[in-house]
């Protein structure tokens, strides 16, 4: 059990939303500031030491979340709905039956979305076009939290990942960070790298020529005076970095499967290879993983990826109850 746990404080917390979300969107990483970002890390902190302690609670007892998914999803559709049950509301669970439900009849996402609305508090959505959470968002009236929108934003990953980075580093300051594999279409690498802009970091981004991170996310790094550098090597980074970030290559994004196959086992990540890491750094991957991390590197106590997912559900209990708090 933990001492620190205080199930009336944290109702109280929730009640009075000291968070400052009450009612809005959560659709890109551009809304968090440090201040937010640190309030958001202490009440996910606090959802950590309740299910250590108790499980559950009932602080969204009554509420319902929609979860409206159109791309396939394991770890971001099932940590919200755990979230959601852990915090004592229930879920409409739209994940991987959406071809089941109108959508395949031709609705419209607004449609889609304006009719959830009307059994749920709140809607969580997965999308394949880019900017489609701002779209649910100009025509819900409830909150509507962004779980990916193509190879667009995934702010909630990204918050987890920080937080991740903050639990097992101690700082978020004075660090390397080196992502690692398809650049070009992973929304979590691009919100991530927005939020680390917000820190004192060096950020190394390591990817085959056709999969560089975008141009308008290198303009924000390069606007932000961070120290960057690019290249095509794990081994230029691997022993100076504090964090290697991999991501899988994704098939999903390719029109040329031709390029998918050229690229997709560029870059693997053995036992091996992080012997020359420091024994002080954490492997990070969204995962799913389909290669690109050996098994083997799981036994490393520097593998940070399972604990990631686990963190994955905390942050989002904290999103989910600033919501949907009642100010």
């Amino acid at each position: 059990m933990n001492p620190l746990f205080n199930l009336e404080e944290l109702d109280r917390k929730t009640a009075v939303d000291t968070i400052g979300l009450t009612g809005k969107n959560i659709l890109s990483v551009d809304q968090f500031d440090t201040e937010l970002i640190s309030k958001i890390f202490d009440r996910a902190r606090e959802m950590r030491a309740m299910v250590n302690t108790v499980g559950g609670v009932d602080l969204l007892k009554g509420r319902v979340l929609a979860a409206l998914f159109y791309e396939p999803s394991t770890r971001t559709s099932s940590s919200f709905i755990a979230a959601m049950e852990r915090l004592g509301g229930s879920v409409i669970p739209i994940t991987q039956g959406v071809k089941f439900s109108s959508v395949s009849k031709g609705e419209t996402l607004a449609d889609t979305v304006r009719t959830l609305e009307q059994y749920a508090d709140a809607i969580v959505l997965r999308h394949p076009q880019v900017g489609a959470a701002n779209l649910a968002g100009d025509y819900a009236h409830i909150p509507v939290l962004n779980a990916g929108d193509g190879a667009g934003e995934h702010p909630t990953q990204a918050l987890l990942d920080l937080f991740t980075i903050r639990e097992e580093l101690g700082t978020l300051n004075g660090l390397k960070v080196a992502m690692i594999g398809d650049l070009k279409n992973g929304r979590t690498v691009h919100s991530l790298t927005k939020l680390l802009l917000h820190y004192n970091v060096s950020l190394r981004f390591v990817s085959p020529e056709i999969l560089r991170m975008p141009l308008k996310i290198m303009n924000k790094v390069i606007d932000a005076g961070v120290n960057i550098r690019e290249t095509h090597d794990v081994a230029d980074v691997i022993e100076n970095a504090d964090v290697l970030y991999v991501t899988r290559v994704q098939k999903e994004r390719f029109g040329d499967l031709a390029q998918y196959e050229e690229v997709k086992d560029h870059y693997v990540i053995t036992s091996e290879l992080i012997e020359r890491a420091k024994e002080k750094m954490i492997i990070m991957h969204p995962l799913p993983r389909v290669g690109e991390i050996h098994y083997a590197v799981d036994n490393d106590p520097r593998a940070a990826y399972f604990r990631q997912v686990k963190n994955g559900m905390y942050i989002r209990m904290a999103l989910l109850a600033a919501v949907l708090g009642e100010a």
